[in-house]
Parts: structure tokens; C-alpha cells; sequence
């Protein structure tokens, strides 16, 4: 992804974080405040096509659930009630798009919405474990996928953003790498309290939505390196 150059580049990016993540589909979709639309992914041309065609867009509850949150969502926790979202489901499995799947909403700047979605063919057990081991990463790389996808989009302006303290820097550092706020305040020598408020003055700075969200901003735009 770093080596990206244009948006083709993120085609054969994410077909190789597929293969190493080991599941079955990973698909990125953005859609600006102007409503302009961009995606790449792994599915089969004719399953989008179908997807398209049929209009599943109007019910899908993996946008309307997304759209309506922040956090990593497990497709199986999703309102799948109706008979227009059973038959959509239905038909995703009939096409390959597996039986399993995760979303991880996205806001980016000036009404950004966009989706980084994995899918696959696993029992509830073993995709919840997937999941629940590669939950940290997948955020990550999923926020930094976007942010790479902004930087290539045509015409863009760079982000203005205000340069972190050595001692923001460091919290952040620690916390990227997996430690807990307990954890990185005693490497410190800081209160948990004092912790806080650096980390919360840093994802003001980046313009984040949550810590986990800060972390990605900080790593994609190379703020801290782990």
C-alpha cells in the first residue's frame, strides 16, 4: 500500500492482503460527500454486477448497520429479518461471497463514509476467533487503506494537522504496539489520568474519532513508527 501510486495499485493491494490474511474476499468502498463512488475489491465481476442489477444497495444491512456505527461489525450481529436482506444473503452465499463476514465503517474528512470488508466460508466458531486474534490489524489496515485511497484521490488537498508532543508521540508509540493505557502509563512513569490526557489531546490533533482510530491516523501518516 505504501508503494501505492494510483487507485489500480490498491486493486492489486488489497488481492495480496487477501492472500495473506487467508480468507475468501476483501472489498473497499468509499463514497464522498458529493456522492461520487470508488471501490476495489475481490468479489466476482458477476456478483457485482447482480448486486447492481438487483438493487440490493436499498437493503442491504451491512451498509444501513454500518452507516450507523463506529466499531468493527460481525455481519451475523446485523438485522437480517426482512425477506428482501434473507434473499440478498441467500444469493451473496450462491456467488461465493461466504457465509461469514465483518465490516469496519470508516468516517474520513469533509463527509467521508466508506466500508473495508472481509468475508469467507467458516464455522461461527472459527470466524469469531479470527476475528476477535486480527480485530487490532484489521482496524489499522483498514484505516490506512483509506487514508491511502485520499491521498491518490484526484485533486486532493492535504490535510492540515497540528504536529504532536514528543510525550503524545510516545504514548501513542506504546499503544500501537499493544500495550494497555495501565501498561504504557507505568513505562512512563504516569498516572493512567495523565495517560489520558495525552491520548486524548492526540486524537484531537489527528482528528480521530477513537484511540484505535488516532493509532491508524498517527501510523499511516508516519507520526509514530513501530
Amino acid at each position: 500500500m505504501e508503494s501505492a501510486e494510483g487507485l489500480d495499485d490498491l486493486q492489486v493491494a488489497i488481492e495480496e492482503l487477501r492472500d495473506q490474511l487467508g480468507v475468501d474476499h476483501l472489498v473497499y468502498h468509499w463514497v464522498s460527500s458529493n456522492g461520487e463512488q470508488y471501490g476495489c475489491g475481490t468479489y466476482d465481476l458477476e456478483w457485482v454486477n447482480r448486486y447492481v442489477e438487483k438493487g440490493y444497495l436499498r437493503v442491504d444491512p451491512v451498509i444501513q448497520g454500518c452507516y450507523q456505527r463506529f466499531h468493527p461489525v460481525d455481519w451475523k450481529r446485523l438485522d437480517w429479518s426482512s425477506k428482501a436482506a434473507r434473499q440478498l444473503l441467500q444469493d451473496a452465499i450462491k456467488h461465493g461471497v461466504g457465509n461469514q463476514g465483518y465490516s469496519i465503517p470508516i468516517r474520513g474528512p469533509n463527509g467521508q463514509f466508506a466500508l473495508f470488508t472481509l468475508s469467507h466460508n467458516a464455522s461461527d466458531e472459527d470466524w469469531e476467533q479470527f476475528t476477535n486474534d486480527n480485530r487490532r490489524d484489521l482496524i489499522l489496515i483498514a484505516h490506512y487503506f483509506n487514508q491511502k485511497a485520499l491521498e491518490l484521490e484526484p485533486g486532493r488537498k492535504p490535510e492540515q494537522a497540528q504536529a504532536l508532543s514528543p510525550r503524545e508521540i510516545e504514548a501513542m508509540t506504546l499503544l500501537a504496539v499493544g500495550y494497555s493505557r495501565a501498561q504504557a502509563a507505568d513505562t512512563l512513569s504516569i498516572s493512567e489520568h495523565t495517560l489520558r490526557v495525552y491520548v486524548e489531546s492526540a486524537r484531537f490533533k489527528l482528528g480521530a474519532l477513537n484511540t484505535t482510530h488516532a493509532v491508524a491516523k498517527a501510523l499511516s501518516r508516519g507520526v509514530i513508527v513501530v
